[in-house]
C-alpha cells in the first residue's frame, strides 16, 4: 500500500516537473543564452536549473515567484560558469547568429560582443519584459546599479551598431 502512495506521489511530481519545463525551457534559455553568450553553456544552465528545481521541489506562492526562482538560479549559475576557469581558456565556435533578417542578425552580433552582465540586463528588460527593481532581485544588484548598468550597456551597443554602419 505504502509503495503505491509514493508512486502516485512520484507521478505528480513528475507531471508538475514536466509543466514547469515545458512552460519555462525556451524562456530560460533566452535568457541563459544572452548571459552566457554561449549556446552549450547556455544549455547546461538550463539543465541544471531544472536539475535544482527536481532536487529541491520548492514550494511557490505563485507563478510569478515561480519563474523569478528559475531565472535567478539560471542567471547564477551562468555566472558560475563565466567564473570558471576552463571558460577563459575556450573561444566561441558561432560564427553567425539565427536571426528572421539582416537587421535582426547584425543587432544579435552587437549583442554578443557586450559583456555578460550588460548582455543581461539588456535581455531580461527587453526581450523578458522584467522591471529594473526585478532584474535587481534577480541578479542580486541594487537597482541603482541595474538602471547604471542599463544606460551604459545601451551606449555600448549603440556605439557598436554605428560602428558597422
Amino acid at each position: 500500500m505504502r509503495a503505491a502512495v509514493l508512486e502516485r506521489g512520484e507521478t505528480v511530481k513528475a507531471e508538475a516537473y514536466e509543466r514547469v519545463v515545458r512552460g519555462h525551457a525556451q524562456r530560460l534559455y533566452r535568457t541563459a543564452l544572452a548571459v552566457t553568450g554561449n549556446s552549450a553553456d547556455a544549455e547546461e544552465a538550463v539543465q541544471d536549473t531544472f536539475l535544482r528545481l527536481w532536487e529541491t521541489s520548492p514550494k511557490f506562492a505563485s507563478p510569478e515567484h515561480e519563474a523569478a526562482w528559475l531565472t535567478r538560479v539560471t542567471v547564477n549559475l551562468c555566472k558560475n560558469r563565466l567564473k570558471s576557469a576552463w571558460r577563459r581558456h575556450t573561444v566561441p565556435l558561432t560564427d553567425t547568429y539565427p536571426a528572421a533578417d539582416e537587421p535582426e542578425r547584425e543587432l544579435m552580433e552587437a549583442l554578443a560582443r557586450l559583456p555578460g552582465p550588460d548582455r543581461a540586463v539588456i535581455h531580461l528588460f527587453y526581450y523578458e519584459g522584467y522591471s529594473t527593481p526585478e532584474i535587481a532581485r534577480l541578479t542580486g544588484r541594487r537597482e541603482s546599479s541595474v538602471r547604471s548598468r542599463l544606460t551604459r550597456a545601451r551606449k555600448k551597443l549603440k556605439g557598436l551598431l554605428e560602428d558597422e554602419d
